[in-house]
């Protein structure tokens, strides 16, 4: 059997099973290979260069037990092979942190924020950083700035150490720890980013238990999704500096933002899933 067939194969098991995607891919054929180039030791762009090579039965019988394990756990194939990628870039993940998935980091890798910052832009907050992924991409991004990662979960940031450490941004990320924007103290920034618990009961009651495998804390946002996102900005303005700005996800939340917060000017941002997900919003519109 040749890694493209045995992708196939595996592919029809995962449709058979009934699986649900939305961890880093979005149908059966791409996890299935995800799984199977990880399983086989490939690098994960490398499927065109291996399609047809061939595949031992010991391989194919590890490849089949890690399926196996993936459909019976109903765990995100990141929580299996230890890692995920967002933009290209790989992060350790485990069951401590949701999977890296923020439309934010689209935002990041194609500029369309750029415009709002400026030489003032010196100082970045992850806020809700999780394993870290945003703190690193706007480390990246931005290589003059300074990027704090801030989240309420200690086991969360364990992770975020590891990704820190893994990209050598040691001395330009510092971690924080604490309830929403307690966690930096009298701190001021220029960007704030944030994926923040938005998911609002109802879907919270209704998601797939690929989404359930993940800590609570870091989806579940109240009855209307926005009980995080208040707290967020009623007291954003005292950590932005003069021209900050402060970039929100909240997913399919738009009907529940805007009945909480109806007349704050935003900026909706185009992504892959849409112009109504990721928010930008300036400082002076948040003192209105």
């Amino acid at each position: 059997m040749t890694v493209i067939e045995l992708i196939n194969t595996q592919a029809a098991r995962l449709t058979e099973a009934g699986v649900s995607f939305g961890h880093g891919t979005t149908n059966a054929f791409d996890e299935a290979a995800w799984l199977v180039l990880w399983a086989l030791q490939h690098p994960l762009d490398a499927l065109d260069d291996v399609a047809d090579s061939t595949v031992n039965t010991a391989d194919q019988q590890r490849v089949s037990d890690l399926v196996s394990q993936r459909i019976s756990t109903r765990k995100p194939a990141a929580y299996l092979t230890g890692e995920a990628w967002l933009q290209g870039v790989p992060f350790t993940v485990d069951e401590r942190v949701i999977v890296p998935r923020s439309l934010i980091a689209e935002c990041l890798a194609e500029g369309s924020i750029d415009t709002f910052l400026g030489e003032h832009t010196q100082q970045v907050l992850d806020l809700c950083t999780g394993n870290g992924s945003l703190a690193v991409l706007s480390a990246m991004a931005w290589p003059d700035v300074q990027v704090t990662g801030a989240d309420l979960s200690a086991d969360a940031l364990a992770v975020a150490a590891l990704n820190v450490q893994r990209h050598g941004l040691s001395d330009r990320i510092r971690l924080a720890q604490g309830d929403g924007l307690a966690a930096v103290g009298d701190a001021v920034f220029d960007l704030i980013l944030c994926n923040p618990p938005y998911v609002n009961s109802a879907s919270m009651a209704a998601l797939p238990a690929e989404y359930r495998a993940e800590p609570e804390l870091a989806l579940a946002g109240g009855d209307d999704g926005m009980d995080f996102i208040r707290h967020l900005l009623a007291q954003a303005p005292q950590h932005l500096s003069e021209h900050g700005v402060l970039v929100l996800e909240i997913g399919h939340e738009r009907p529940f933002f805007e009945a909480a917060f109806p007349t704050l000017d935003v900026m909706w941002l185009s992504t892959s899933a849409g112009d109504d997900q990721v928010l930008l919003v300036e400082r002076e519109a948040l003192l209105r």
